[in-house]
């Protein structure tokens, strides 16, 4: 009995601290970020990651404001993609607006909706400033920066876009990234492989 209760205190201490080191980062109204991603054609060879290959698409970098991020251990390709960040720009990093959007992520996506009846912008306008990334890191000095990285902050990364090729041992298949910051729905995330991860 004492044991399964000291089991229970440290899983709780352990939620606590990762509620805590997960905070969000209180802003102040106004655009944080004004520049909008770069992106530009690459003819790069496979890079492989383990058992999971990599095709380059266009490299890729950004600054911008996160809104929600998801962590995943039971998803596909979790080992590969730990960490989701949902990302906004332009007016998706103005904390006026932001303030008056619900916004969460779930099974890969990431979703927003209105508080009130109206939304603060067009939804067109939301959807090209904003989208839902999944993060490969390059090596364990990026995948630390991007599981420390808050809701609230300001990022930056380097990298390039890439469709993934699942193990055939997995069932086999392709993760296409998305090529574009205007679509919505499945195939609208970004999928990067991360050179580059800071934190303002």
């Amino acid at each position: 009995m004492r044991i399964a209760v000291a089991l229970l205190v440290i899983v709780a201490a352990l939620a606590a601290a990762r509620d805590w080191r997960d905070r969000e980062v209180r802003q102040p109204a106004g655009v944080l970020v004004s520049t909008e991603p770069a992106q530009r054609e690459l003819t790069a060879a496979p890079i492989q990651v383990r058992d999971y290959t990599l095709t380059p698409r266009a490299r890729f970098r950004l600054a911008a404001r996160v809104l929600a991020g998801e962590r995943y251990r039971f998803a596909l390709a979790a080992d590969l993609m730990p960490r989701d960040l949902a990302l906004g720009w332009g007016v998706m990093s103005d904390s006026a607006l932001i303030s008056q959007l619900v916004i969460s992520q779930s099974d890969r996506f990431y979703f927003w909706k209105s508080r009130n009846h109206d939304l603060p912008a067009p939804a067109e306008q939301i959807i090209a400033n904003s989208a839902n990334m999944h993060l490969i890191a390059a090596n364990e000095t990026v995948a630390q920066a991007i599981d420390r990285a808050r809701v609230g902050q300001v990022i930056e990364l380097d990298g390039m876009l890439v469709d993934v090729a699942l193990p055939q041992g997995r069932g086999g298949g392709e993760l296409r990234t998305s090529l574009t910051r205007t679509d919505r729905g499945a195939g609208a995330c970004e999928i990067i492989y991360v050179e580059r991860f800071s934190i303002r």
